[in-house]
């Protein structure tokens, strides 16, 4: 179970704080306040980079407006690490990545898009209208997670916003493209989930065999293209 740590008295106003949790006696997770923007996230990727430094730390791994931070033994005094975490994201900069951007041909609708109609009835639009304003931005990966390969994603458009199914799915493919609120995703292999699934690709996300494994990082972005629209 996560158990909040306090700050030290030196850390911002409780209405700005960041969130500190232990994780058994391995591990802590940084939350930082406020909600999720490409700049606060930009802000974790910065303190990664400066948490992976320090000589205690085994690896900090970004994600969503956090950072997971494991440590190579357990520390002797917790409040040196929470301490150094909240001064390091008080001074922390956005982090800029210079990634790539890669194109993702989708099919909306039909049999790849099981739950489309969903979303037209949540949204009151058409199927045509989705997939067009679902295409429109340009996606930065934030962190990935969830399963190897799957990237979280910013940026999506609001008026698509559909809330999460009430009663997941079983199992949906790799490829499948989805909303689940205020975000969308690619499965990057078959398993459940709770999101509707609006279109399909066939892009490989995850390859072991190659180098890296995944097929983008965070600070590389995505763009999805209208490759049909099936009703």
């Amino acid at each position: 179970m996560n158990r909040p740590i306090p700050l030290p008295p030196h850390a911002e106003a409780p209405d700005l704080a960041p969130c500190i949790s232990l994780l058994g006696t391995t591990a802590l997770l940084f939350e930082a306040p406020g909600e999720t923007c490409l700049e606060t996230q930009a802000r974790i990727w910065s303190l990664a980079r400066e948490a992976d430094t320090w000589p205690e730390v085994r690896e900090a791994v970004p994600g969503v407006n956090n950072l997971l931070v494991t440590w190579r033994e357990p520390p002797r005094r917790l409040e040196a690490i929470t301490g150094r975490l909240a001064a390091a994201w008080k001074a922390a900069p956005p982090l800029a990545l210079a990634g790539r951007t890669v194109e993702l041909p989708v099919v909306y609708g039909g049999e790849g898009g099981p739950h489309m109609a969903d979303v037209v009835a949540h949204t009151g639009l058409s199927p045509d209208e989705i997939a067009e304003i679902h295409a429109a931005p340009l996606y930065p990966v934030y962190a990935l997670g969830s399963h190897p390969g799957y990237c979280y994603l910013g940026g999506m458009d609001p008026r698509i916003a559909t809330p999460r199914r009430k009663v997941p799915v079983l199992r949906i493919p790799g490829g499948a493209v989805s909303i689940g609120g205020a975000q969308t995703g690619v499965s990057a292999s078959p398993g459940p989930s709770g999101w509707n699934t609006i279109g399909s690709t066939d892009m490989i996300f995850f390859d072991a065999a190659r180098t890296p494994p995944a097929l983008l990082q965070p600070g590389d972005s995505l763009r999805f293209r209208i490759a049909g629209v099936v009703r």
